[in-house]
């Protein structure tokens, strides 16, 4: 895995939708899979549900919305024993009616919460289960609590 195929900044790919007489294609033609050993979809029982803060040290994601809404963190951790409350996270709003991927490089903490009772969420790791397993950090859900919704 080289900096060049991954990027040390978390992005956002983003993607569209095509739409005609027989139905509609959501795509991110952006992102290629280079890297990616695994996946997995993640529901949660109801909106509103935190899972959080999940961190690696080399393990990147992409995750995608597929179907629902959901908000997605990402910060980088500055001390692994006991990382700033003060860091900034990148706060991204998914929604599967809007494709698009974000990646999430090593040395970052992940976690979202869903916004819909439908939601799932398709991660694309870099690591197997092994690696991930020995390159596996938990934090607070709150530490960073980017969870409240706007009223607008």
């Amino acid at each position: 895995m080289t900096q060049e195929s991954h990027p040390e900044e978390v992005r956002l790919i983003e993607g569209g939708i095509a739409v005609d007489d027989r139905g509609a294609v959501r795509f991110a033609n952006g992102f290629d899979f280079q890297g990616v050993k695994r996946f997995y979809a993640v529901t949660n029982h109801h909106a509103g549900m935190i899972r959080a803060w999940h961190a690696h040290r080399r393990e990147a994601k992409y995750a995608t919305v597929l179907q629902g809404a959901a908000i997605i963190g990402a910060v980088k951790i500055d001390n692994w024993d006991n990382p700033s409350r003060e860091s900034k996270v990148h706060r991204y709003i998914l929604s599967g009616s809007n494709p698009s991927v974000l990646y999430i490089p090593g040395g970052y903490a992940n976690g979202f919460m869903s916004l819909t009772d439908d939601a799932i969420i398709m991660f694309f790791s870099t690591a197997t289960v092994e690696e991930s397993r020995n390159d596996d950090i938990r934090y607070d859900a709150y530490h960073w609590n980017i969870w409240d919704v706007v009223p607008r």
